[in-house]
């Protein structure tokens, strides 16, 4: 049983063939094959989702599979049911498993373990393994290399930021700067891994509260929503806290160089300006069609060979 639940699961050389499988999707993409054909995946989504639902569920299709989509109001869990034994019935009746939910990556490991079937971590509240993924294609895509390239991370150290961290760990020479603010960053523990990760690539990880303060030569200034899907903020005046990392054109200009990502959805007026989010610098968009791409490329891995 492999499933994709955390990029922690998987040796360097994994993802990255991961990454790479991912941007040759969207390069060729008449090279598909019935892969899954024969298999049956479970879609279930307990919290919203347009790109990352869209994503596997089209790419499941493309590759052959049949798919039984789940909403939050479906499952018997909302009658007391348990994790164990929803486990054990999707692994009787299906091949796989997509899931997101608000709730902690143990809940899916329990699961995979219980139904003994590959799961698909699409969102948990610690990580988001595939948007990571997507991520690190989008910007092999646009720049030929991950290796090298310097990313200020602008907002809340939410499971993008943390999945973003974990990837580019990954790589050589990799400069990331977490903009945040005060009490909104990653996890200390999670920081100082990736700073032990990275200085053994010669990258560098670096948190700070003030984004007037970023000394970096950035080649992409990347933001996310605000407000992250299945999290509430622990202060009612948290607006104010995150309204000095608004990236709009005076910020942009700090770096006249560098790309502009977002994982979307986008909130224009909160954590992005409408210029820059469609502006020229954008690949925001481009990014968004590489949930296909790495979508594709984590089914294949996961059943590399079962044909």
């Amino acid at each position: 049983m492999v499933g994709f639940l955390s990029l922690d699961d998987f040796d360097t050389g994994e993802l990255h063939a991961i990454v790479e499988l991912s941007v040759d999707v969207l390069a060729r993409p008449g090279r598909l094959e019935q892969r899954l054909s024969g298999k049956v995946l479970g879609i279930y989504f307990a919290k919203t989702s347009t790109r990352t639902r869209t994503a596997f569920t089209s790419a499941a299709l493309r590759l052959g599979a049949s798919v039984i989509p789940y909403g939050p109001g479906d499952l018997q869990l909302n009658t007391g049911e348990s994790l164990h034994d929803t486990g054990r019935m999707f692994g009787a009746m299906l091949d796989g498993l997509v899931m997101r939910t608000a709730g902690p990556l143990e809940d899916m490991r329990l699961v995979a373990h219980n139904g003994g079937l590959p799961v698909v971590n699409a969102m948990a509240a610690q990580e988001h393994p595939t948007q990571g993924v997507c991520d690190a294609a989008a910007m092999l895509r646009h720049f030929g290399q991950v290796d090298g390239l310097s990313v200020l991370y602008v907002g809340e150290g939410n499971n993008t930021a943390v999945a973003l961290g974990k990837i580019l760990s990954t790589y050589r020479g990799v400069t990331v700067v977490f903009a945040t603010p005060k009490g909104y960053g990653l996890d200390a523990a999670l920081l100082g891994s990736l700073q032990e990760e990275g200085a053994a690539r010669g990258s560098r990880f670096v948190e700070i509260h003030d984004l007037d303060t970023a000394e970096i030569a950035a080649d992409v200034v990347y933001t996310t929503r605000w407000q992250t899907t299945g999290t509430a903020k622990p202060s009612a005046d948290w607006r104010e806290d995150f309204r000095p990392f608004h990236v709009d054109d005076e910020v942009m200009s700090r770096w006249p160089n560098a790309v502009f990502m977002h994982d979307l959805p986008a909130h224009r007026g909160d954590e992005v300006k409408g210029s820059v989010l469609d502006g020229e610098r954008s690949i925001a968009w481009e990014q968004a069609r590489m949930k296909y791409g790495s979508a594709v490329a984590i089914l294949e891995w996961i059943y590399r060979d079962s044909r």
